[in-house]
């Protein structure tokens, strides 16, 4: 991730875009927005985008990103596929369906991490309140900026051009008073897929503080942050369907039907009321990795194995970010779609594959899993500093709760005795390359199956081969 300072000369110079920080304003300064001074810039068809750059024979093709096997999902798509009716989320083969001339693509997850990574340091040359969302999407508060560089539909239209020359790509910017409004706004500026073609978008849509209502009123309620499914069947109970519906509720109404804070949310947001600050570098909640198979599994013994596998990768990711966790979660869907998860905490954080994997194993081992599973995952959080976590090895021994004392004392332990070796296998991979050294659960048909191979976490692809068997020495403990 590029920084956002600006290099000095050796003769101490500042350059113009540094000296418009020398007093920043902060996120949580309480400073009225009288004017639109958030803005929200939202990469187009990003995953998809990066794939036509990368191979430009897939320019004006019906391209789609995601995973192309019976049980994918559609990751991102070209406007040349939305023009079918292919949107992201949508099942694979619900998407061959409408468009059996698209070309899939399994993606490149880390290649689209590096192109987002210059994206935000193209962004936090404009302001160094940059709040990223995601990969392809980010929060940007220039009130501090607007004196030097401009009203915010010039700092917008300044943001497309740089992003176009430098990373080839386009964005779509809007600029509100608020989170909500600028990310609504940028909504609006983006293209459209008509059954004539993609038509251009305005690019940058500004919404003027007196222009909000007329703005926000017509949208449909779902637009609405933290209207899921749930909140918009009782909205429409009460005979909800836009913006403007909601903001004729009295308060006391939303409240009585949602609860006090939700109902008090939602009515702040319908009259365009969002205090949400930019926050830049939100630190990260939690560390996950996931994976649906391509075929159901019903074997404890490969289950354990891909979990192990999983949480070598999340351990990995945990490493390289400084970061340890305390609670390890295990997410299986079950053939019937229905969820299971479970969770454990103990009282030392645990950035090593071994030790998160014996939670992990634990969890699974403590689930009623009556189908096969279509998909695994493992995550942690409780994150901490790794060098906090470490503090506590005097406590290895002693459990958290009582949960899994076995696995806690475990975990413990490996996380103590792994830890000199994990560092000598990330040193070996920095220099040899991920697939030099890995544990005996990576070890598949083909080799070391390294952390995180699959880049693409939107299903398997057709040629993904099918789980790889049990282990012949079914002895030998799959945590080793």
């Amino acid at each position: 991730m590029q920084g956002s300072s600006t290099p000095r000369g050796s003769g101490g110079c500042v350059s113009v875009a540094e000296r418009a920080w020398v007093r920043p304003a902060g996120p949580a300064s309480g400073a009225p927005r009288d004017e639109p001074s958030i803005l929200h810039v939202d990469m187009d068809a990003f995953f998809a985008s990066v794939e036509v750059l990368d191979d430009p024979s897939l320019a004006g093709k019906p391209v789609i990103v995601g995973g192309s096997g019976a049980r994918g999902v559609v990751a991102s798509c070209t406007y040349e596929a939305r023009v079918y009716g292919v949107h992201s989320a949508m099942p694979s083969v619900r998407a061959r369906q409408v468009c059996p001339h698209a070309v899939f693509v399994d993606g490149h997850y880390r290649r689209y991490a590096e192109v987002s990574a210059q994206l935000r340091g193209v962004l936090r040359s404009f302001t160094p309140l940059v709040e990223p969302v995601g990969l392809d999407e980010a929060f940007l508060d220039v009130r501090g900026a607007l004196h030097l560089l401009g009203p915010p539909r010039t700092i917008g239209s300044a943001i497309r051009s740089r992003v176009r020359e430098e990373l080839g790509l386009d964005c779509s910017v809007g600029a509100g008073r608020s989170k909500m409004i600028a990310k609504l706004a940028s909504r609006a500026a983006k293209p459209r897929a008509e059954t004539r073609g993609k038509l251009p978008g305005e690019g940058v849509v500004v919404v003027a503080p007196e222009d909000e209502v007329a703005f926000l009123h017509p949208k449909p309620v779902g637009q609405l942050w933290g209207v899921g499914a749930a909140t918009a069947k009782r909205l429409t109970e009460l005979g909800v369907r836009t913006v403007g519906d909601l903001a004729g509720l009295p308060e006391a109404v939303l409240v009585r039907a949602l609860g006090n804070a939700h109902g008090r949310h939602l009515a702040a947001l319908a009259r365009g009321d969002d205090a949400d600050p930019v926050v830049p570098d939100r630190p990260t909640k939690s560390v996950g990795h996931e994976e649906t198979f391509r075929e159901d599994i019903a074997d404890r013994t490969i289950l354990q194995r891909h979990a192990l596998r999983m949480a070598e990768s999340v351990a990995g990711r945990l490493r390289a970010s400084g970061l340890a966790g305390r609670t390890v979660t295990v997410k299986v869907k079950l053939a019937d779609f229905s969820l299971v998860t479970r969770a454990h905490t103990i009282g030392v954080g645990l950035d090593t594959g071994s030790a998160i994997g014996a939670v992990a194993v634990a969890l699974l081992d403590a689930m009623d899993l009556p189908t096969g599973v279509r998909l695994l995952g493992v995550s942690v959080s409780g994150l901490e500093s790794a060098s906090a976590g470490r503090q506590l090895s005097f406590e290895l021994d002693a459990p958290a709760n009582g949960e899994l004392p076995g696995a806690t004392a475990d975990a413990a332990r490996r996380q103590e005795h792994w830890r000199a070796v994990t560092t000598a296998i990330d040193a070996i991979r920095r220099r040899y390359g991920m697939e030099a050294v890995g544990t005996a659960s990576m070890v598949g048909p083909g080799g070391i199956v390294v952390p995180a191979r699959r880049d693409a976490p939107w299903g398997p692809s057709q040629e993904d081969p099918l789980p790889p068997a049990a282990p012949q020495q079914t002895s030998q403990d799959p945590r080793s």
